[in-house]
């Protein structure tokens, strides 16, 4: 009985060659009604003792059936992984695409024409910190505690006296504690103002 039905098992799965066939192998031996199903319900109409001996070579075939179910399944995954990895093969002798280069940003673009056409006539390019002081910012441009700019609505403040600058001024004064006339700067750079609609951002590109 359990030879007989491993041979036919094996006849069956030579001629699988997909998931759904196997399934139909599969449940025609060991689905509910199913061969070796219908065989373990048999057992309760033997005597105790060939329904033990019967009942071990019973388990026995359904183990081996089993494993002979999950070694087809698992060649025929590997068998359609190869198929798929054929069909995508990169064809090394086409000819390679063209490179793709990015582009410079237009507001870069614009700064670096406008800090060229400065520079040719002698200016000299400086950078300061975007985290300003309330001195450099406001004070020392003779911006009054009580001027319009000063307001939460149009200034980012920070902690203690810090804040993000409104504009590259605050480098005219840093330059001009360090050096002496005649000074020709620009100072290119990003500001920070709270305003924002269709045609303000809260930071912005500036020149001074």
């Amino acid at each position: 009985m359990s030879d007989n039905h491993l041979t036919r098992i094996k006849d069956d799965l030579k001629n699988v060659s997909s998931e759904n066939e196997l399934m139909n192998v599969k449940s025609k031996y060991l689905g509910k009604k199913g061969e070796i199903t219908l065989l373990t319900n048999s057992l309760k109409d033997l005597f105790i003792e060939d329904r033990k001996k019967q009942g071990a070579k019973i388990n026995n075939t359904k183990k081996k059936m089993e494993l002979l179910l999950e070694n087809k399944l698992d060649k025929i995954r590997s068998e359609l992984i190869d198929a798929k990895l054929s069909e995508e093969k990169i064809d090394v002798t086409l000819p390679p695409r063209g490179s793709s280069f990015g582009s410079m940003h237009p507001i870069s673009q614009v700064l670096g024409e406008v800090v060229a056409i400065f520079t040719d006539f002698g200016f000299e390019v400086t950078e300061g910190p975007e985290i300003e002081t309330d001195y450099y910012n406001f004070e020392s441009l003779n911006i009054p505690k009580d001027h319009p700019a000063r307001d939460m609505q149009d200034t980012f403040y920070l902690e203690g006296d810090k804040l993000l600058r409104t504009h590259t001024s605050p480098m005219q004064v840093r330059i001009m504690e360090k050096n002496k006339p005649p000074i020709k700067i620009i100072s290119p750079g990003k500001v920070y103002r709270c305003d924002s609609d269709v045609t303000h951002t809260p930071m912005f590109h500036q020149v001074e």
